[in-house]
């Protein structure tokens, strides 16, 4: 399963950007996301990686206490797609991130030995 991520962008400080994550073949792949956990990541320069939402098989949500409040994460199964909607940015937010597939959610990203290309959010004024 191969996820693509898109939705990033460069925003002032306190508004909104909803990323997505969809399989590399489409809603017509074959490839559903509705056997995973899907969980998204993010790594700013100079940091590690680190995991910041993740939506289990049953919709379950779970939050890092950084975005906790803040980011809203969901699926639409119709088009085989996990959204990451980010509100209240703060510069701090500011990396590239990724989304991966798992069996369930432990958002660990040691866990992965391969990430896609990501999708940049910057957060300036």
């Amino acid at each position: 399963l191969q996820l693509v991520e898109s939705g990033g962008g460069e925003v002032q400080p306190g508004g909104s950007l909803k990323l997505s994550c969809a399989a590399s073949g489409g809603a017509a792949s074959g490839d559903s996301l509705d056997y995973f956990a899907i969980a998204w990541f993010r790594q700013a320069p100079g940091k590690e990686r680190e995991g910041v939402a993740c939506i289990g098989v049953s919709d379950s949500e779970h939050y890092s206490d950084s975005v906790k409040g803040r980011f809203i994460i969901s699926r639409d199964n119709a088009k085989n797609t996990v959204f990451l909607q980010m509100n209240s940015l703060k510069p701090e937010d500011t990396a590239t991130y990724y989304c991966q597939a798992e069996l369930f959610c432990t958002t660990n990203p040691t866990n992965f030995d391969s990430w896609g290309q990501g999708t940049q959010v910057t957060v300036s004024s």
